[in-house]
């Protein structure tokens, strides 16, 4: 088995996911507390900014509590169409780095950059360029944590929240997770908090000097994973567990494109993109139809793709989709806001990974 030391993991967290995309969208929002659902009589609140958490709103509560606690709140239906689109940006910019990404939600997912050359092999470089891109790319921050097994990574990008990067490495694993309260570990609710309390139990050195038994009496299977937990140990792998059918790349830009000969400028870039990343796939089956796909500035969306020609190169070339763009683009002074190109497999025997193409 691999030396679990050695694994370099990322672990990636939207900041207030649904509120950023609608803060980002309407700059109108980012002064102001806001929460995204809680709307009508029995509405809860889906998430909301850090505005809004200074008042006391949380997720999951009432809508009408929410506006007692915060009067000036402003309520942002939800949106789950746009949230998956931009959900998808986001862990495609993941899988520019490695394809060994698993994906928890929409807003988060862990990343094993173990093998992982770029970036001089340093996970915290890797970290640090990921949140860069999804900032400039997309125009939300997300917080990562870097550290040798998926339970520490995902603690570690909660500790500098929002828009932060906490880094565990190998040699401060012991002295981090003994001063760990046992609130921090995976499954420790209140009830599960309360009974370790009671048995003199608060911090991760503590549950170190219970034995295995007693705390599998006391809490079952649970007990033996506390136990791993408060040594630091998480043999869980990165799980990749869905087929391509595609491959695509999309840009989101700061400012809307004037029109279709600002399309043609920036193709070429997103190609050479799509190569890399095709590049990467070893045993791929022939590439069988080209997929092009535009946001205008109103947000209306539109895909077409067409079956390759027979006997084309391995790779697609700028040239290949430009009658797609013709044909997509009826209106050439329309700005556009996104602008995206993929292919799809023949087959579902393509390389492992989990991105599905412009869904």
């Amino acid at each position: 088995m691999q030396d679990m030391t050695q694994r370099k993991i990322i672990h990636i967290d939207c900041d207030c996911f649904y509120a950023a995309v609608e803060m980002r969208d309407d700059p109108s929002l980012r002064e102001v507390p806001i929460a995204v659902g809680g709307q009508g009589g029995r509405g809860v609140v889906t998430t909301c900014n850090y505005r809004a958490r200074a008042f006391g709103v949380r997720s999951a509560m009432p809508g009408g509590e929410a506006r007692r606690l915060c009067p000036d709140l402003v309520m942002v239906p939800l949106d789950m169409a746009k949230y998956r689109d931009v959900s998808r940006q986001v862990m495609a910019i993941f899988r520019e780095i490695t394809e060994l990404v698993e994906p928890l939600s929409l807003d988060e997912a862990f990343l094993d950059v173990s093998e992982v050359e770029a970036f001089q092999g340093s996970a915290t470089l890797i970290a640090r360029h990921i949140r860069e891109q999804v900032h400039e790319r997309i125009g939300i921050t997300v917080s990562a944590g870097v550290a040798p097994n998926k339970f520490l990574a995902k603690i570690a990008s909660d500790w500098n929240k929002p828009d932060g990067l906490f880094v565990i490495t190998p040699e401060q694993i012991a002295g981090f997770v003994a001063a760990l309260p046992v609130e921090k570990l995976f499954g420790v609710g209140r009830v599960t908090a309360g009974k370790l309390h009671d048995m003199g139990i608060r911090t991760c050195q503590d549950l170190q000097g219970v034995g295995q038994p007693e705390l599998a009496r006391v809490f079952g299977k649970q007990g033996l994973r506390l136990w791993e937990m408060a040594h630091g140990h998480d043999e869980r792998e990165v799980v990749v567990t869905r087929i391509a059918k595609s491959v695509s790349v999309e840009r989101t830009f700061a400012r809307d494109l004037p029109g279709k000969d600002a399309c043609l400028q920036v193709m070429q870039g997103l190609v050479d993109d799509l190569h890399r990343r095709l590049e990467r796939k070893s045993g791929s089956k022939p590439l069988h139809k080209l997929v092009i796909k535009i946001r205008y500035s109103d947000f209306s969306t539109h895909t077409l793709e067409r079956v390759r020609e027979p006997g084309s190169g391995a790779l697609p070339v700028m040239d290949e989709f430009l009658p797609l763009l013709d044909e997509l683009v009826t209106d050439e002074e329309r700005p556009v806001r996104l602008l995206g190109v993929g292919v799809r497999f023949r087959d579902d025997t393509a390389p492992v990974t989990q991105l599905r193409l412009f869904e």
